[in-house]
């Protein structure tokens, strides 16, 4: 009977462990979109300042989602709406037409 709720324990434990990461890669999958886009010329410093200052929010929502040590399903929601956001956000700004002005 031990064993089954110790191995239960740590099922549970991965289980969270694997959704905090999921969401850790998210972050950095559209940081490395920003700084392609800033690389390419495809974002302008302010559009550059916009999406970065973005993400920051985002991370610091979830820093303060697991301050207490639990995250709620409302607070996950959120997040993910902000991170779904953001990434429309990059979509958008990146192929808007508006390019850095390169000094060849």
């Amino acid at each position: 009977m031990k064993t089954i709720k110790f191995l239960i324990a740590i099922v549970l434990m991965l289980m969270t462990s694997a959704i905090t990461n999921a969401q850790t890669g998210k972050t950095r999958i559209q940081h490395k979109r920003i700084l392609h886009g800033v690389r390419n010329g495809e974002l302008t410093y302010h559009e550059t300042r916009q999406l970065t200052r973005q993400q920051r929010n985002i991370m610091q929502k979830k820093r303060n989602a697991r301050a207490d040590g639990i995250v709620t399903s409302c607070e996950r929601r959120y997040i993910r709406q902000d991170t779904r956001r953001a990434n429309r956000n990059i979509a958008r700004k990146k192929h808007n037409r508006r390019d850095r002005m390169r000094l060849v």
